[in-house]
């Protein structure tokens, strides 16, 4: 019989480097490109927010560049499937949502120099 603290060791054993995982999945994010800005969705700044648990559960939220994104309703799906593939990745869970609106403040450096706007 297992005792309540056998049970905590056995889920401490079962936890993933958090870190790991969660830099093989910006990894993962900067291979998917926006449909019609050719820049990785990471950099574009269409991630907002990102958070991965010990056992290897991803959450994350996004937006695209516009509502009218004629890729609305497929692309949280290649989200999913490209992170899904990232090793010790067990779950995949990906909100998009419209607010706050995308604007172009929120691309990194080099999305904005990729584009010539530096």
């Amino acid at each position: 019989m297992n005792t309540r603290w056998e049970d905590v060791a056995q889920r401490q054993d079962e936890a993933i480097p958090q870190e790991g995982i969660e830099s093989q999945v910006i990894a993962a994010l900067r291979e998917i490109y926006d449909p019609e800005i050719p820049v990785n969705i990471y950099d574009l700044g269409l991630i907002y927010g990102l958070e991965v648990t010990p056992q290897g559960e991803v959450l994350i939220t996004m937006t695209l560049t516009a509502p009218g994104c004629p890729v609305a309703q497929s692309f949280p799906d290649v989200v999913r499937e490209r992170v899904s593939a990232v090793e010790g990745v067990k779950d995949v869970k990906v909100e998009l949502t419209w607010e706050p609106p995308w604007t172009m403040e929120r691309m990194s450096e080099a999305a904005k120099l990729q584009l010539g706007m530096l």
